[in-house]
Parts: structure tokens; sequence; C-alpha cells
């Protein structure tokens, strides 16, 4: 069951993010954060990111992503959804 404080935001990311070590950056700050859910490139260019967890460390995650790639994310397109028990760990999907 989930815990109540949970949220889920998922997050397309424009710009230079591939190519430059977002996707592994990416899984290592979900880990630092106890973060679940998954990060892949799209076809487009963009990558897509679905994470979830408690939102101050979302928050947190994010300031971090946006510090370590400032200058190659140019725009985020962001929802939060409704949170589910679907996701174990933060994985790069393929």
């Amino acid at each position: 069951m989930l815990e109540q404080k949970q949220e889920r935001l998922h997050i397309f990311f424009s710009g230079s993010v591939q190519g430059v070590g977002f996707r592994y950056t990416t899984r290592y700050l979900a880990n630092k954060y106890n973060l679940k859910g998954w990060v892949k490139n799209l076809f487009d260019g963009r990558v897509e990111l679905l994470v979830q967890g408690e939102r101050e460390e979302i928050n947190l995650f994010l300031e971090d992503l946006r510090n370590e790639f400032k200058g190659y994310i140019i725009n985020e397109e962001r929802e939060w959804l409704v949170p589910l028990d679907d996701l174990t760990d933060f994985n790069i999907r393929f």
C-alpha cells in the first residue's frame, strides 16, 4: 500500500539532453533521494521521466538535476499524476 505522502510526476525534457549522461545522472540522483520510476530517451531527442516519491524529495531531485544540466535543458513539460503502487525501483528504460 502507498504512503499518503507519495506523489508522481511525469516530465518530458527537451534541449541537449541526449548523449550527455542525462539518464545515468538521473538514475543516480533518483537513488540518492530514494525515488522510484524510470527515465528513457525518445526518438525525437527528448528524455521522458516518470518519478514517484515524497514531493519534497522530488523537488530536491529536480533541483539537483537542473543544476547538473544547466544550459542543456531548454524546456520541461510536466504533469502531476495520481501515485500508483506499480514501481519498485528507479531504472533506465531502453
